[in-house]
């Protein structure tokens, strides 16, 4: 029997990771993500990756 649904991607998102955060902060993302017309969790991607970046965090 042959596999249904969506074929895999390249960049498959595979991985969940869930935070908390206090409603101010939520609110924030919120109208950030609006403002920009991303999804919270690429903004939050983003925002990581930018933070490692500039804070010369090296990957292991």
């Amino acid at each position: 029997m042959k596999k249904m649904g969506r074929p895999k991607g390249e960049n498959n998102m595979e991985r969940v990771c869930t935070i908390r955060m206090d409603e101010a902060t939520l609110e924030r993302l919120e109208r950030y993500c609006l403002l920009l017309n991303k999804a919270k969790s690429e903004v939050i991607r983003e925002a990581i990756n930018k933070y490692v970046d500039e804070n010369n965090c090296k990957d292991k």
